[in-house]
């Protein structure tokens, strides 16, 4: 048996443990079910069970998820689509997130392959710094498939700074009406 300020207060039957709870009007817990003598506690049940839910709510709210973000590219990618998605993987991976890598084959482009594969090396190299390949790549029906993990550098956005001669336009000075005459 514990007592509720928390020192021992040694064997002693399910009654007399009882009645030292209800004198002190709090709630007789059992702690520990399983162990041999059970080990019970002096405690106010409704305000264990609410720092319980304050400690698990506080727990859940600073744990951060890992989202899986998706990018697809094509083959015969042009320059500027290719920079702007990789733009894109490269965001993703400095806020922590797993990127799924996508290549779609359309017509006979399944018939290379090969250009897939320089394609994925390209990307693996632009993101490198940011993120690792896993090993596996997946190549199902005309999709080829592969995800970058982040490996831990957070990303910050650039700010912009304004140049000492660059100002925000000031808002319209309010009109004032002229102010109606009095007459006495």
């Amino acid at each position: 048996m514990i007592s509720d300020t928390g020192e021992q207060l040694g064997l002693m039957t399910p009654a007399q443990a009882v009645q030292i709870a209800r004198s002190k009007n709090l709630d007789l817990v059992e702690i520990s079910p399983g162990a041999d003598p059970p080990v019970c506690k002096v405690m106010d049940y409704g305000k264990f069970k609410y720092t319980q839910k304050k400690r698990a709510h506080d727990a859940k709210r600073h744990q951060h998820q890992i989202l899986l973000k998706e990018v697809k590219f094509r083959p015969k990618i042009e320059k500027h689509d290719y920079e702007f998605k990789v733009r894109h993987v490269r965001e993703f991976l400095g806020e922590g997130h797993k990127v799924k890598i996508t290549i779609q084959f359309r017509g006979r482009e399944i018939t290379k392959p090969e250009l897939a594969r320089t394609l994925l090396d390209r990307i693996k190299g632009d993101s490198k710094d940011l993120g690792e390949m896993e090993a596996r790549t997946s190549f199902e029906g005309r999709t080829l498939t592969t995800i970058i993990n982040p490996t831990g550098k957070v990303l910050v956005k650039p700010t912009v700074e304004k140049a000492p001669g660059d100002h925000e336009t000031p808002p319209p000075a309010e009109e004032t009406a002229p102010a109606p005459e009095v007459k006495a």
